[in-house]
């Protein structure tokens, strides 16, 4: 299949221009002015028209959880009806989380999700892999799944009997990464802490979802992100904070780069949109519980300006979607029991835009690194990924910046029965997405297939982090 994209405005994070793209097969075979009266486009099977439209590479989510068990149930999104949803809302690849039980090998966790993802997924697929034990036998597999370009480990100082590694544990596991090239991941909360918090909270009759947020202190995102920077800079490695919400952490963060630390960060939208204020509903506010908790507003402008500034590299969404009114009731009287996680994997890519380009507080291009291109660097996806370029895989959104939309769970497309962002205005909106040159997004339907996405090996990135 040959397409010609033509007369749109091709935005990548390096610059804009008007030009179009010529797709032959999965791949970008050549990006300019007038390809279409020139030889290369002889025999194109379709020409789509982008007029008044941005040509952008596809969105890269780099932080998704599809079917993760968590607090006795399961996200609900399947790999299927995930990644369907990403696409709709212009994301052409995720990078899920595998994730190691204790006791268990890392080889048994990573088996465990290529089975759920394979064949299931609309778009290209790749994974993390979650460590919760480590010791000899698990520290020698993390180089093997590196060769297999699983290259990216994810530790937590936070949900003690859980997933919870204590520093001497994280600090092996960086120790390793320094021999492999492989990158370590953070969840920075100090959990141990928390729970001393919580409990407390819990026996003074705290216990609706708003003490979720008060009782995780910014002061405990702060200092764990500090303690874990200093074990990567001790382990001579660079460090990549997941979903970093509070101005303590970021603090942490701009210090130890003004050093010339290799540390690295991505923050959420719920934590740039959202506040403890949405929690405070009674248990309506279940919906809004995920750890790091929503901080009050006045960290949002700080979290915008680590954007701007490149403290912050990287927009996830930590999507990991539970039914309110089935899964998230199973914390009804102690917000301790609420499963944590929020929908968000549809709504990324819009709300960034809206939020980010049209409120004035990033350029179009920003908005393409901080979505795409910065993603796919650090992930080790460069040149296939993140750019409208010749040679690149053909992951490309026709996007409507003047389109405006309502987001609504009666029209959103995951898996899950509210949205965090029920009757919020947006403009801005996915016209037609292309994964490796095939279009699975046309208008408001769904035209691909089940199982077209394809999983990722990715290559050590480390020569690539920024």
């Amino acid at each position: 299949m040959r397409t010609l994209i033509v007369n749109g405005t091709v935005v990548n994070a390096g610059g804009s221009q008007a030009a179009d793209v010529l797709v032959d097969g999965e791949t970008i075979a050549a990006v300019g002015s007038g390809l279409g009266g020139s030889p290369l486009a002889a025999g194109v099977d379709r020409v789509i028209d982008a007029t008044d439209r941005y040509v952008i590479p596809g969105g890269i989510d780099v932080h998704t959880h599809m079917e993760l068990p968590f607090g006795g149930t399961f996200a609900k999104d399947t790999f299927e009806t995930g990644t369907r949803a990403a696409a709709f809302g212009g994301t052409t690849t995720i990078i899920d989380f595998a994730v190691q039980s204790r006791g268990a090998s890392l080889r048994e966790g990573l088996d465990a999700w290529h089975a759920k993802a394979e064949g299931q997924c609309a778009i290209d697929y790749g994974f993390h892999m979650i460590m919760s034990d480590v010791n000899d036998s698990t520290l020698a597999e993390m180089d093997s799944l590196v060769d297999e370009g699983v290259t990216d480990f994810k530790l937590f100082t936070a949900y003690p009997g859980v997933f919870y590694s204590d520093d001497g544990a994280i600090f092996r596991a960086m120790q390793q990464t320094a021999r492999n090239g492989g990158t370590i991941l953070m969840h920075a909360e100090n959990g141990m802490a928390i729970d001393v918090v919580a409990a407390q909270a819990v026996a003074a009759g705290e216990t609706d979802p708003y003490y979720h947020g008060v009782v995780r202190y910014p002061i405990f995102e702060g200092e764990a992100t500090n303690r874990v920077i200093r074990l990567a800079e001790a382990a001579g490695v660079p460090v990549y904070i997941v979903h970093l919400s509070a101005r303590e952490a970021l603090d942490a963060l701009r210090e130890a780069r003004d050093r010339g630390t290799p540390a690295y960060a991505e923050t959420c939208p719920q934590y740039l949109f959202l506040s403890i204020d949405d929690m405070g509903n009674g248990f309506e506010g279940a919906k809004f519980v995920c750890s790091p908790p929503l901080r009050p507003a006045d960290h949002q402008e700080e979290l915008w300006k680590g954007l701007v500034h490149d403290d912050l590299q990287v927009v996830a969404t930590d999507h990991c979607p539970f039914d309110f009114h089935d899964q998230k009731q199973l914390g009804q009287g102690d917000f301790r029991k609420i499963p944590n996680g929020l929908p968000g994997v549809e709504d990324r890519v819009d709300l960034l835009f809206d939020g980010g380009v049209r409120a004035g507080r990033i350029s179009k291009e920003r908005w393409v690194e901080i979505c795409s291109a910065a993603p796919a660097r650090m992930f080790g996806l460069a040149g296939r990924k993140g750019v409208i370029a010749a040679g690149a895989d053909a992951d490309i959104v026709i996007y409507d910046p003047t389109k405006r939309h309502t987001i609504s769970a009666t029209t959103h497309h995951m898996d899950v029965d509210y949205s965090c962002y029920e009757g919020r205005e947006v403009t801005g909106a996915t016209e037609t997405v292309l994964s490796r040159g095939a279009v699975i997004i046309e208008g408001n339907a769904y035209v691909g297939t089940k199982g077209h996405g394809r999983f990722l090996r990715r290559a050590v990135a480390r020569d690539h982090l920024v």
